[in-house]
């Protein structure tokens, strides 16, 4: 009787982190350049003493979805969606260097040009910090150009480059900010093969059609598991009461 409860038991915990899981996901299905954490069920023999006669369920994460999502058209100067593969390199909270598809860029007031998360966009030389200016234009290719208040509309300055990367994707994993950063601690060089389209921003890759299939399907999972641990305490109840006999 212990070993059908021990795979029920341990079946219904896997399946309650796989639900904490899908639902992280659903929430954030919404989010400008969220990247979907994939998740699947495998049997995990318990090792020990004698043979691996038990085994129970694990729930894991093999990697995330670098799948592009939606790109939708703004038409806000400061939004910027990624063309195809690469990231938009940013400094993460703890100052390291990470990187993002969230191109809904903003300017402090301070200057400070970041995403829609609080991150400052990292450029040439760090954090990009733009002066007063009547216009700002981000180019294709990173380029953020400026009109100096008090010049005139044909005085256009470059100012800085956005850093835009292109590392393999079995080099990347996502941290639990949301952001990704290179396996090794590395980072990542300035690539010329990536380009931004301007007025746009990139949505989360989530499906919120299946996701919420998903959820539902590992709902009956985890009644169905419930189910059978008080099935084989039942079992247990009448097995003891014809030991008594």
């Amino acid at each position: 009787m212990d070993r059908s409860l021990y795979i029920a038991m341990s079946g219904a915990k896997q399946t309650l982190q796989a639900q904490a899981s899908n639902s992280h996901n659903l929430a954030n299905a919404s989010t400008t350049g969220f990247r979907e954490d994939l998740a699947q069920f495998r049997s995990m023999p318990v090792y020990g003493q004698g043979y691996p006669t038990r085994v129970y369920a694990m729930h894991e994460q093999p990697g995330v979805n670098f799948e592009q999502g939606s790109v939708q058209t703004t038409g806000r100067d400061l939004d910027v969606a990624v063309n195809g593969e690469g990231w938009i390199a940013v400094q993460a909270k703890d100052g390291s260097e990470a990187y993002t598809r969230a191109g809904d860029l903003r300017l402090t007031p301070e200057g400070i040009l970041e995403t829609g998360a609080g991150l400052p966009v990292i450029g040439g030389g760090g954090p990009i910090a733009i002066p007063p200016a009547q216009k700002l234009d981000i180019g294709a290719d990173g380029t953020i150009s400026i009109i100096p208040l008090g010049d005139k509309a044909n005085t256009l300055a470059v100012l800085d480059q956005i850093k835009l990367v292109k590392p393999p994707l079995s080099q990347l994993e996502k941290r639990e900010d949301g952001l990704v950063q290179i396996k090794d601690g590395g980072i990542a060089q300035a690539s010329t093969e990536v380009g931004l389209i301007t007025g746009a921003i990139e949505g989360s890759n989530v499906n919120a059609v299946a996701s919420m299939v998903n959820m539902i399907e590992l709902a009956r999972q985890f009644e169905m598991q419930v189910k059978m641990m008080k099935t084989v305490d039942e079992n247990e109840a009448a097995s003891s009461k014809l030991m008594q006999l």
